[in-house]
């Protein structure tokens, strides 16, 4: 585990490069499933984990508590961005999944304002919870704002299955 660390670190000060920060860039949302690719967005919100904290008290011990990470918790996914070609795209995700549902797979990835990808977030089985625009005013003078809101089993490469555990750490690469 501390090699795997060191490993991620290290690499992370190799490829380290002032104009790869994450700075008031773009979110680009692809999916597995070939048929659907959502373009890029401009907001994304929800991208957290947290653990639940567990304790264990020894009743030897006086009052001394033993402090464990439980259960992982993921918070839903908002992406935010102005409607435009790709919302059709997105639209007919949504009738899909509305018809068959099935969980889906892909990646999350912060692109620079080039469009080669800072960091990314690959989930595994999301699914739509929630889609809408903004109110329409013409005399608003502002787009209209579509906002898609996924759940998630997690971004974390935390499987607990035994043959993924025994598998080598594969290198971390910034593309």
């Amino acid at each position: 585990m501390m090699e795997s660390m060191l490993g991620a670190a290290e690499q992370a000060g190799n490829i380290a490069d002032p104009r790869m920060v994450g700075m008031s860039h773009r979110f680009a949302v692809f999916i597995d499933n070939v048929a659907y690719h959502f373009g890029e967005w401009s907001k994304v919100t929800g991208l957290s984990v947290s653990w639940q904290q567990v304790e264990h008290r020894v009743g030897d011990r006086g009052n001394h508590v033993w402090l464990y990470p439980g259960a992982t918790r993921y918070e839903p996914i908002t992406l935010s961005r102005a409607a435009g070609p790709f919302s059709r795209v997105v639209q007919h995700w949504l009738a899909q999944t509305s018809r068959r549902p099935q969980p889906q797979s892909g990646t999350i990835q912060l692109v620079n304002f080039v469009g080669i990808p800072v960091v990314e977030w690959r989930l595994s089985e999301f699914f739509p919870i929630s889609w809408s625009i903004d109110s329409f005013d013409a005399g608003g003078a502002k787009p209209a704002i579509e906002t898609l809101k996924l759940a998630h089993s997690g971004f974390l490469e935390d499987d607990l299955d035994s043959s993924a555990s025994a598998a080598p750490v594969p290198m971390i690469s910034p593309s």
